[in-house]
């Protein structure tokens, strides 16, 4: 067999890996992986995950050829977690236009609650929660649209995660793109991994925060940022 045939029947999944540890790179189950995705790939890839899914469903004795609701639960598996709850994985981060602080704009601005949707990595049970992001910009600091803070969460959260990482996430993140002299990010979310599994409490709700900047070393604006952010209501 010539290289090119033995490169054609290797899985997809197999391909990306290899680029990966070429590159020294991690791929932990929130990490970004779309730099080593080629064009066309990500289809192929949803034809593996399909194939893998299909022998999960065989594993648990479900008679996939003659139950009319489970004869294509595979796809739509594979689909949901490429396409959908894990696309943050495979896909580039969002477009964000940064405009210049022309007005040199100082005070505190807060965006939220924008809600966001994850998977825990323990048990790719669903995460779904609430966030609040709290900026100190300096005269230059780069502004992105309120819109765009949403778009980051969203990427940085449609991965499978634990909830403290996630955060840090997207606070590097943030702090990469508009380098302002605080950010504050709270995040309150219910983890079905407690409600569905386990000890079965659909009450409980995980509470985080990071504090960067002035938000760590100034007492006063910290407890301003939490003080209106209307997470009782």
């Amino acid at each position: 067999m010539n290289p090119i045939e033995q490169d054609e029947g290797t899985p997809v999944s197999v391909k990306i890996r290899e680029r990966i540890e070429a590159a020294r790179k991690r791929f932990h189950a929130n990490d970004n992986i779309a730099d080593f995705i080629q064009p066309g790939e990500l289809e192929s890839l949803l034809d593996e995950v399909e194939e893998k899914m299909k022998g999960v469903l065989s594993s648990l004795v479900i008679d996939t050829e003659h139950d009319h609701n489970t004869d294509n639960t595979a796809r739509r598996v594979a689909k949901m977690y490429l396409k959908e709850v894990f696309q943050g994985r495979y896909v580039k981060s969002p477009e964000i236009t940064e405009f210049p602080n022309a007005e040199h704009l100082n005070e505190l601005m807060i965006v939220g609650p924008i809600t966001v949707r994850s998977a825990c990595s323990h048990h790719f049970c669903p995460i779904m929660g609430k966030i609040w992001i709290g900026v100190l910009p300096n005269e230059h600091t780069n502004v992105i649209g309120l819109s765009k803070y949403a778009r980051l969460a969203e990427w940085v959260m449609g991965r499978p995660q634990i909830q403290e990482e996630a955060v840090v996430q997207l606070a590097d993140l943030i702090q990469q793109k508009t380098q302002p002299d605080g950010l504050a990010i709270v995040m309150e979310a219910t983890h079905f991994c407690m409600g569905w599994r386990g000890v079965k409490d659909v009450d409980s709700k995980m509470i985080n925060s990071v504090m960067r900047g002035s938000f760590l070393k100034d007492a006063n604006l910290r407890r301003e940022f939490l003080s209106l952010i209307p997470r009782k209501g």
